[in-house]
């Protein structure tokens, strides 16, 4: 048995020799605690002192997997994988009694929020979820996750034994494993053996694009309502089974900050968020205070972050009956380094995070009984709420895309949201719903509202700052069809995960003609793709026509069979379209009412060589979502060109090259790209990077400009004032011209574009050169100031400019958003595939 007794250590500057490892007696100054000998610490497992070196991934895994077997306390699950292949686990842990019993006790926890009468909180343990580090580079989180892990395994107490008899602690010690390992390999590679606290050592300074995120450059702490990201959908699968109380989601920022914890600021909490959520956040709080007054750790709350996206894992849980909670460590962004407040040390971020994690299960076991009423009380008030609305429900769907429909209905699923299936086409407010095509939400469940997160379009706010976007109402996201106020009696069959994942999809018959595919269902242009890289002969139709009594819409897609094997090529096509959901019709004659199947308003489509352009400067962000889309929904593959290497790369091979949000590029590769427009080339710049366009030269815009003078605002008012300007994100209604291809494949005349910019693009004089312009009233979803929603208004998103046998397609608008802005991506596919015809 390990005994250890502590003695008070507390500052924000370091007290001991900058290169002295530390080891458990500072991590634990502040408490005599008792250890199990016959568990192993984190140095005996993984070869060096926590905080001595950054932990990479598998070491952490590593020493959980052996934690697990050592002790009673601690069972590890592996939920799935990271796109590079990491583990995403998840360690239980609790009393040996409570394991035995386990599967019950998660049963009879789901009870509390299922709507029967239920008393016996004293009796039922607390649900807590840890989470550390989805933000890789943030990484004192998981580097806390091993001593909190040790601590819980084997520490000997009266408390301990009380905590673990109470609650059921569920530890997720990396929520983003690939960002943690490369953040972890950058700090590690780059440490001295003289460990430098100079701000301007290469340590700390990460190279493009930094260790934040994910595999494809996600911010995985947007994702926790859309649910897009693996290692989302496996911790929203472990959140729906438990439903913790409590979920804290540990953080870093900036080197001069001290710590935060919530609550933040309360003018910016979602409405839909209960009042007896921040009080409950606030008396959490407490413990926080003190525990760190314990150690003299600086710290301060309610000052700044809020609580308004529901994307965020410390708001998440406000909207499920839990409460999230935020901490933010100032972050050592290595091992060590200078600050306003002094030497910031690795260890002692770590130290902190330790400290609040173990202040929340404090405050847990405390609070237990209050916690474990507050879930069960939303539940029943929302049940109550949404129980006047039990003949309503929601409708959504697009009867010309099912797959959109589909990823939707998708995300529903994995929240736990009852939804149900159209009983029989039907028409609805003048709107075409068909049964395969559209689903039924009732407003009278559970999850009601969560339902209302998801669904609600708000325009009116408390305060006009936000940490994130305003606005993500789903069904606009997807650029669906959809009604708040319809009758639950045309629900039909329970949809579940087997009926969402049915495919419907094929070739109508065998032709020894030619082929057509309407261009409406998102997944055309894996198929096109497949095409074109087997060489085949694909047209696009630039006008409406009627064969065989079907009208094909504009974007009809061609595909001869003259000079094929019949057979091959029809179980080619047979099995693309079978694989992707989508109807193939054979036509067996080339006269049509319009356009002939050999007409002129049939052009071919060349296979595009695209590359992307990545590295400093350009958003790392922008640039993944782009990856992502590309590489793993249209499997198309796609170059990626780091800016620096430029100059030194031939790029006549590229048909098409897409410039992110950037700053756009250096005098010399300027030219590069200029040259190559010229030459044939199309260039899609997106955002900020339409500053360098018309810097260069490249095209002439007309800027709208926002004049506006601050009038009674003073000092201290000056930075909300322009927080306030800003457009943290909105959806916004613009009108279209279904006659463009850029705007082949969508049904109806207007769509939904999500915006976080002030880039407002004047429109030009004839009205066939706006193929998308926004609306005089464009405000879906969302805020926006006065100023910037009359500089918006008939404005343009996207611009098309000849540069002699080039062009250049600039966009102002994300049409990529975070992975789940479906109803915009083929925006960005029509500017690849379709710009010759522009």
């Amino acid at each position: 048995m390990r005994y250890l007794l502590f003695l008070f250590i507390g500052c924000y500057i370091k007290l001991f020799p900058q290169n002295e490892i530390v080891d458990l007696n500072y991590f634990f100054s502040h408490q005599e605690i008792v250890f199990d000998d016959s568990i192993p610490t984190p140095e005996s497992i993984i070869g060096h002192e926590v905080g001595e070196w950054h932990i990479t991934h598998d070491k952490l895994i590593q020493y959980m997997r052996v934690l697990a077997k050592s002790s009673d306390r601690i069972t590890i699950e592996n939920r799935g994988f990271t796109y590079e292949d990491r583990p995403l686990i998840l360690l239980t842990i609790t009393s040996s009694e409570n394991h035995q019993n386990i599967d019950q006790i998660k049963k009879d926890h789901k009870e509390i929020s299922n709507g029967n009468e239920f008393d016996d909180f004293n009796n039922s343990p607390l649900i807590i979820y840890q989470g550390f580090s989805i933000h890789g580079n943030e990484p004192s989180g998981s580097n806390a996750s091993l001593l909190l892990a040790y601590y819980l395994a084997a520490s000997k107490s009266n408390f301990i034994d009380n905590l673990l008899k109470n609650t059921i602690i569920l530890l997720d010690p990396s929520f983003n494993p690939d960002g943690l390992q490369r953040f972890a390999y950058w700090a590690n590679t780059n440490r001295s053996i003289n460990l430098n606290p100079d701000p301007n050592e290469r340590e700390y300074s990460e190279v493009w694009p930094g260790g934040r995120t994910n595999h494809y450059w996600f911010d995985m702490n947007r994702d926790w309502l859309p649910v897009q990201l693996p290692e989302s959908k496996a911790r929203i699968k472990s959140y729906n089974e438990w439903l913790p109380n409590i979920l804290t989601d540990h953080h870093e920022m900036g080197s001069n900050a001290t710590f935060f914890f919530q609550p933040g600021i309360p003018s910016r909490t979602h409405p839909l968020t209960p009042q007896l959520n921040q009080e409950l956040t606030k008396k959490i709080a407490e413990f926080h205070v003190k525990e760190f007054n314990k150690i003299g750790s600086l710290y301060y709350s309610e000052e700044s972050f809020d609580d308004f996206y529901y994307g965020k894992g410390s708001t998440f849980p406000d909207i499920n009956g839990g409460v999230g909670i935020l901490f933010e460590q100032a972050s050592s962004r290595g091992h060590i380094q200078e600050t306003a407040n002094g030497i910031l040390t690795f260890p002692f971020t770590i130290k902190n995070q330790l400290t609040a994690a173990i202040s929340t299960l404090k405050a847990g076991l405390n609070l237990k009984e209050d916690l474990l009423k507050y879930q069960y009380n939303f539940y029943k008030n929302a049940r109550e709420e949404s129980s006047k609305l039990r003949n309503k429900a929601i409708i959504f769907g697009d009867n010309k895309d099912r797959a959109r429909t589909m990823h939707l209905a998708e995300i529903l699923n994995r929240h736990e949201i009852e939804f149900y299936h159209l009983k029989q086409d039907i028409k609805h407010k003048g709107i075409f719903y068909k049964k395969n095509n559209s689903f039924i939400v009732p407003k009278k469940q559970k999850k009601s509202r969560l339902i209302n997160a998801m669904f609600e379009s708000r325009t009116k706010f408390k305060d006009s700052l936000f940490y994130d976007v305003s606005a993500w109402t789903l069904p606009l996201a997807f650029n669906l069809d959809y009604d708040m106020n319809f009758d639950i009696s045309n629900a039909g069959k329970i949809a579940n995960s087997k009926t969402l994942n049915e495919k419907i999809g094929g070739v109508s018959k065998k032709t020894n003609y030619a082929y057509l595919m309407e261009w409406h269902e998102y997944y055309t242009p894996n198929i096109l793709n497949e095409i074109l890289d087997n060489d085949m002969i694909a047209k696009v139709a630039l006008k409406r026509f009627k064969i065989d009594g079907k009208v094909f819409d504009y974007g009809t897609i061609l595909i001869p069979v003259f000079n094929k094997e019949i057979e091959g090529t029809y179980e080619f096509l047979d099995k693309l379209a079978k694989e992707n959901s989508v109807v193939i019709h054979g036509v067996d004659t080339g006269i049509a009412e319009g356009i002939d199947l050999g007409s002129n308003n049939f052009r071919k489509i060349n296979k595009q060589k695209i590359a992307l352009l990545v590295g400093d400067g350009i958003s790392s962000y922008d640039a993944g979502e782009i990856w992502h889309l590309l590489d793993t929904r249209y499997n198309i593959k796609v170059t990626k060109l780091d800016v620096r290497n430029l100059p030194n790369i031939e790029i006549d091979k590229y048909s098409t090259i897409i410039l992110p949000n950037s700053q756009g590029l250096n005098d010399n590769n300027s030219s590069k790209i200029k040259k190559w427009i010229e030459n044939g080339g199309a260039l899609i710049a997106y955002k900020n990077s339409l500053k360098w366009v018309k810097k260069t030269g490249l095209a002439k815009y007309n800027f709208k400009e926002n004049n506006r003078t601050a009038k009674n605002i003073n000092f201290e008012e000056k930075r909300s004032y322009f927080g306030a300007q800003a457009i943290g994100g909105a959806i916004f209604k613009a009108k279209t011209d279904r006659t463009h291809p850029i705007n082949f494949g969508y049904k109806n005349n207007s769509i939904s574009l999500f915006r976080n910019s002030t880039i407002f693009l004047e429109a030009e004089k004839n009205s066939y050169d706006n193929p998308i312009i926004y609306s005089d009233k464009p405000l879906l979803s969302g805020y926006i100031s006065k100023e910037n929603l009359d500089s918006l208004k008939s404005t343009v998103p996207l611009k098309i400019n000849k540069v002699n046998k080039g062009k250049i397609i600039s966009i102002t608008d994300n049409t990529n958003f975070r992975a789940f802005w479906y109803g915009t991506n083929k925006l960005l596919i029509n500017a690849i595939f379709f710009n010759a015809q522009f």
